[in-house]
């Protein structure tokens, strides 16, 4: 996923900071959705995250038992792609300007 982490990369200005930053995000969702009980905050927990977007990506058998299909995976991890790179862009420009 390179576009989440340059746009991490450019909020935090250091690569290592943004590589931990991303991965932590992205374990962040499958494991939160283990904690929690509730079976419909859980789904929703794996529609949102970015790792079980993109891993549906990958999908070619059984779409009927993930809890979000390949075409809507790749629509939120596009999204989390796009709001890293704004949000990193916006705070270069404010901080650099």
């Amino acid at each position: 996923m390179p576009g989440p982490t340059l746009g991490v990369t450019f909020a935090v200005r250091d690569g290592a900071a943004a590589s931990g930053t991303v991965l932590a995000l992205l374990y962040l969702f499958p494991l939160l959705s283990h904690v929690v009980t509730d079976p419909w905050l859980q789904r929703q927990l794996a529609r949102i995250g970015p790792m079980p977007a993109g891993l549906a990506i990958q999908t070619t058998t059984e779409l009927s038992q993930l809890p979000i299909g390949p075409w809507t995976g790749l629509g939120v991890l596009a999204l989390w792609a796009a709001t890293a790179l704004l949000l990193g862009g916006a705070v270069l420009r404010q901080r650099d300007a």
